[in-house]
């Protein structure tokens, strides 16, 4: 996952966390993340589907987080935003002809693999309320 996508979910949830019954604004987290409001509603897109946050729409509407700090591992935001393997992706037309290039992807795929499951189990260890904690 070579962007800031897990970044950004995880700066909105931590915010969420620290004022867990305050509807934040998409503007209002923008502004913290310093990023376009457009940007933050793609990943409240993402984070509503993984029930981790709730929203209501109106003038008093916005975000807040749909559970307790403590009960989300790490994992789960990194789930819901992952979109493709933490070492990038395949080569895309290795040569078939290669004793190397017939094989790359194949091999690769095991790597990649294994390398998302130590990440995985890793922030799986992790909580949400210990990341937030870190805040003052």
């Amino acid at each position: 996952m070579n962007n800031t996508r897990f970044a950004t979910a995880i700066h909105i949830l931590t915010l969420l966390a620290k004022d867990p019954q305050e509807w934040l604004t998409s503007d209002w987290i923008a502004g913290s993340v310093n990023v376009n409001p457009v940007i933050v509603r793609k990943e409240l897109i993402n984070l509503k589907k993984s029930g981790l946050i709730e929203s209501r729409q109106g003038k008093v509407g916005g975000v807040r987080i749909a559970k307790n700090p403590e009960q989300i591992n790490i994992s789960e935001i990194y789930e819901s935003v992952k979109n493709t393997e933490v070492l990038g992706k395949r080569n895309q037309n290795p040569n078939p002809l290669c004793s190397v290039g017939k094989d790359i992807n194949k091999n690769l795929d095991i790597l990649f693999g294994e390398t998302d499951d130590l990440v995985f189990q890793f922030l799986k260890s992790k909580k949400l309320s210990d990341f937030t904690n870190q805040f003052s």
